[in-house]
């Protein structure tokens, strides 16, 4: 059991290290490009993820290279209706808070498996204890109150 769950963090540490994360991004969401192109009413928005630098985070640098075939010259309508946002995150705080959880979880699979194999060697039988003495004196008590109520009557 120890060595699947060390295996697949071993796995999961691999790939997490192989990949490669954006920390810096710039994300634009606008109305749908046939908006645009229909002149229609939709609510229907667009997600558009690139990585730039923070003063080229707008729709001209984002958007339109995505979409400028579609448009046709009319990107200047769809900007207005788009937001941009440059976002930062720091990839290397949630790659150290996910390997100290995995580990933690580890630590306490394997204390656990460590209780379990102990537990048959300590060879805890139970005794009968006080519990099994009030259930016989219990018991007796029953047998003398029924006798002495056939006596009285």
């Amino acid at each position: 059991m120890f060595l699947n769950i060390f295996l697949g963090l071993i796995l999961c540490a691999g790939s997490v290290f192989s990949q490669s994360y954006e920390d810096k991004r710039c994300r634009c969401v606008c109305s749908n490009p046939a908006v645009v192109l229909n002149d229609t009413q939709s609510t229907n928005r667009q997600l558009y993820i690139a990585n730039v630098p923070p003063d080229k985070c707008n729709c001209e640098f984002v958007v339109l290279p995505h979409i400028g075939i579609d448009i046709k010259g009319r990107g200047q309508a769809l900007c207005p209706r788009c937001e941009c946002k440059y976002e930062m995150r720091n990839t290397r705080v949630i790659m150290i808070v996910v390997i100290l959880v995995l580990w933690l979880l580890t630590l306490l699979s394997s204390y656990m498996a460590f209780v379990m194999c102990l537990d048959p060697l300590i060879g805890r039988k139970k005794k009968p204890g006080n519990h099994s003495r009030y259930q016989e004196a219990e018991s007796e008590e029953a047998c003398n109150l029924l006798a002495q109520d056939g006596l009285d009557d």
